[in-house]
């Protein structure tokens, strides 16, 4: 919005497709929701119920301003024992949220003008979270054809005296790709080669369907260049709660610390308690929720490609389907447009996540199989996807 009184950096309409979403959902009385990643399930109880002893033994206080000491030390026991990884306590730091964790690592790293490589499409903020940090935004497409994984030679070929950092991530959202040990491997040799830091963002960790999940960290060789951002919202279905965690080398946590306490100072207390409680149960709570993502994201995937002018790869990862609508011979935007006016069910066009998006439509499996049924059954008669 222009306005005197308004930094002239927001001078410009910043607004994204994912950023309307709700607007749109109050279009028709009857709107089916498959736009955003906020899945319908609620936090477990577990979770809740100790969450809510805990404040009220008195948890409600400021924490420790790298997060709660017994939060942290469930940290280092996970990822030892998950993917036999050592941390220190000192490299980890907790955060109110995976997206305030991106924003203060490139805080943290990123000098004025210094380049980030996003392999797109790509989750929506990161461009902007660069550009706060006041760096800039450099992209390498993906491709359907190529299983959405990293290409080399065309990350290679992207690389100038300004490259600082590659954000990474997979599971992947939007497209639902998992990296392979190749690519992963293949990214640290290009990271070591050119003295570059990669930031792993590995929030969908839990939704790795066909292959166990691999963090960046574990590749050899790799630890002190990689800062990985995890958290609590997909894998533990936590989104309202609002926590996140960083591990990185002590000196970047020292860092980020610094930057975060003129920020949110620390991350909320019951929240905190909440994700110790997670972690602490994880191997109750986790597999009756990730049996049902998996069953719904299966079931719209074998709906979706018996549709004339959509196909979707085999799911690997996340609740997402990136859908390919380019046989309709429309945008995305359009296709997305029509979907909610003619079919009253709400989806992302794919250019929300950038220019290697056209082409395709979003699609979150963040609904029961009744209502995806019934999406699908509606869309089914729309004249775009019919012979």
């Amino acid at each position: 919005m222009k306005h005197k009184f308004i930094a002239k950096r927001y001078w410009k309409d910043i607004t994204t497709p994912m950023g309307q979403s709700d607007v749109l959902a109050a279009s028709f009385d009857d709107v089916i929701n498959l736009s955003l990643g906020d899945p319908d399930l609620v936090t477990d109880d577990l979770i809740i119920n100790n969450s809510m002893k805990d404040a009220k033994a008195g948890h409600t206080k400021y924490t420790d301003f790298r997060g709660d000491p017994e939060l942290r030390k469930e940290i280092i026991k996970t990822y030892k024992k998950d993917y036999h990884i050592d941390f220190k306590d000192e490299e980890i730091m907790v955060v109110a949220s995976g997206c305030l964790a991106m924003y203060l690592v490139l805080e943290a790293i990123i000098d004025d003008g210094d380049e980030v490589i996003i392999h797109s499409p790509f989750f929506t903020p990161y461009p902007q979270q660069v550009e706060l940090a006041r760096g800039v935004p450099v992209f390498l497409d993906t491709l359907e054809e190529e299983d959405f994984q990293i290409n080399i030679e065309r990350l290679e070929s992207l690389i100038t005296e300004r490259t600082k950092a590659l954000i990474i991530n997979t599971p992947n959202n939007p497209t639902g790709t998992c990296f392979t040990r190749s690519t992963l491997e293949n990214i640290a040799y290009i990271a070591k080669k050119y003295d570059l830091v990669i930031i792993s963002d590995e929030i969908y960790g839990a939704y790795s369907y066909q292959n166990p999940f691999i963090p960046m960290v574990t590749i050899d060789d790799m630890k002190e260049r990689i800062i990985t951002i995890n958290s609590f919202s997909k894998d533990y279905t936590m989104t309202g709660w609002r926590i996140g965690h960083v591990l990185a080398p002590d000196y970047i946590i020292k860092t980020i610390q610094q930057i975060n306490e003129n920020v949110v100072f620390t991350a909320p207390s019951i929240s905190q308690r909440g994700a110790i409680y997670a972690l602490r149960n994880r191997e109750k709570i986790q597999p009756p929720m990730i049996k049902e993502y998996r069953d719904r994201i299966f079931y719209a995937y074998e709906r979706i490609n018996k549709i004339p002018n959509m196909s979707v790869l085999s799911p690997k990862g996340t609740f997402y389907l990136f859908v390919n609508i380019k046989e309709t011979g429309l945008s995305s935007t359009e296709v997305s447009d029509r979907i909610l006016k003619e079919a009253h069910v709400l989806v992302l066009p794919g250019i929300a996540f950038g220019e290697a998006g056209e082409g395709y439509v979003r699609i979150a499996c963040t609904v029961g199989i009744e209502k995806l049924k019934e999406a699908f059954d509606r869309i089914e008669k729309m004249k775009l996807f019919q012979n």
